[in-house]
């Protein structure tokens, strides 16, 4: 499962789970904006809490642990501190073992796409790091999220 197209959603209603993710002044870089790989630790976060708090997900200690095989960011707009980030996640892909995550980031309160992207994970057993089915609850959960606007 690969693409090398980033999220192309353009919208907040494209996204179902969306995190808040208030900039610190330390996300900043010396151009006064926000650092390029913020962006990804952003994406991660959001697709984390998802899988974590929202889902339940034992990351720490589970048996399968989801390995990030692809990533990538376009960027459209600047943020700067202070903004409040508001990450949203869909799920654009579901196989067996694998999901393909995408994203799109706002300024809090503003419906413009500031960036998209996509995250693949795949779902591997903790201790061969072989892949494995995911696991039923999480497949669920993730569920909720499919888009179905990517083919695969």
């Amino acid at each position: 499962m690969s693409s090398t197209a980033p999220a192309l959603a353009a919208c907040r209603a494209d996204f179902g789970y969306f995190l808040s993710i208030p900039l610190r002044w330390n996300d900043m870089d010396p151009y006064r904006h926000l650092n390029n790989a913020r962006y990804y630790a952003f994406f991660d976060s959001v697709i984390m809490h998802y899988l974590t708090v929202s889902g339940g997900f034992d990351l720490l200690d589970g048996p399968v642990v989801p390995f990030t095989v692809e990533n990538a960011c376009r960027f459209h707009r600047g943020f700067a501190f202070p903004d409040v980030i508001d990450a949203g996640l869909r799920v654009a892909r579901l196989g067996n073992s694998s999901v393909r995550y995408e994203m799109g980031l706002f300024r809090a309160g503003d419906d413009e796409i500031y960036a998209t992207g996509h995250f693949v994970d795949v779902f591997v057993d903790r201790e061969s790091q072989q892949p494995q089915a995911i696991p039923d609850a999480i497949r669920a959960h993730l569920s909720l999220l499919l888009s179905g606007a990517t083919g695969g």
